[in-house]
């Protein structure tokens, strides 16, 4: 999504076919059923929606870190954009992903660069032998396995990685499946992350979190969003939810922009150096 005030991630993108003149109800969910959802490029929202980043502008500060690192491991890498984008990359560097579609396009945008990408299951063990690994990666993954990440770190080293936070973008689920229990709005919060995190014995360096403004300026946007980030609304289909979408696209002709927000929190942990004696 196109990102403001901060770190972009996305790229222009010639090949969009929204312009500033009118499209149809159909014209906008044909363009968005169309366009490609593998990766973790966003250059189809340029123009369509935006998104606020985070005030620690994640992709920079994990290129600092790679840049530091003798041995790391990006889980969860999507089609390896964001890890791609870092200038320097340690002597051994490995990336994981589940996706068949996002396995491809990260090994073709990361193998060039010396990545060993993995095809791994997003709930499975990760294949690596314990302390593998001085620095280990992820933004955005769909669960935080603490007890994986703190047994594959070596003594010392970090996981440093940008989760989504609790009721991230809620008032795009809630608008179509309707309001959530508190358990559900909740499950990611920071607070029960940290416990997690350190009942696998990971310490604490730096917790941050933020809520971003996002917007979506046409129904397509919110349609290309659902069938990008699956498990907003499971199962969505522009078929199914057609008399939705339709009451939607009529708001934001009258009404202008559809706004929500996510949640975002930066993770520092740290696998300690156990003392002897």
């Amino acid at each position: 999504m196109s990102g403001s005030n901060g770190e972009n991630n996305s790229n222009s993108n010639s090949n969009n076919p929204y312009t500033t003149g009118p499209r149809t109800f159909d014209d906008l969910l044909a363009e968005a059923e169309a366009a490609p959802t593998e990766g973790w490029d966003f250059s189809w929202f340029e123009g369509r929606a935006t998104e606020a980043r985070p005030s620690w502008r994640y992709a920079e500060a994990m290129a600092r870190r790679l840049a530091g690192a003798t041995a790391s491991l990006d889980i969860q890498t999507g089609g390896g954009e964001v890890l791609a984008s870092a200038a320097t990359l340690p002597p051994l560097a490995v990336a994981t992903e589940g996706w068949p579609a996002n396995i491809a396009k990260a090994t073709a945008l990361l193998h060039p660069r010396g990545v060993a990408v993995v095809a791994s299951p997003e709930h499975a063990p990760l294949p690596f032998a314990d302390g593998a690994f001085d620095l280990v990666t992820s933004r955005h993954p769909v669960k935080a396995h603490f007890d994986e990440i703190a047994r594959v770190l070596r003594p010392g080293g970090s996981y440093f990685a940008q989760h989504v936070g609790p009721a991230s973008a809620f008032e795009v689920v809630e608008y179509f499946l309707g309001p959530q229990p508190e358990e559900v709005r909740n499950g990611r919060h920071p607070d029960l992350e940290r416990a997690e995190a350190e009942a696998a014995g990971l310490e604490v360096v730096d917790l941050r979190a933020e809520r971003l403004r996002m917007e979506f300026h046409d129904v397509g946007a919110v349609v290309h969003f659902l069938r990008k980030v699956v498990w907003m609304v499971p199962g969505f289909t522009v078929a199914e939810y057609r008399p939705r979408l339709r009451e939607l696209h009529d708001r934001i002709q009258a009404e202008g922009s559809f706004v929500a927000h996510s949640t975002r929190h930066l993770f520092d942990l740290r696998k300690p150096v156990l003392s002897i004696g």
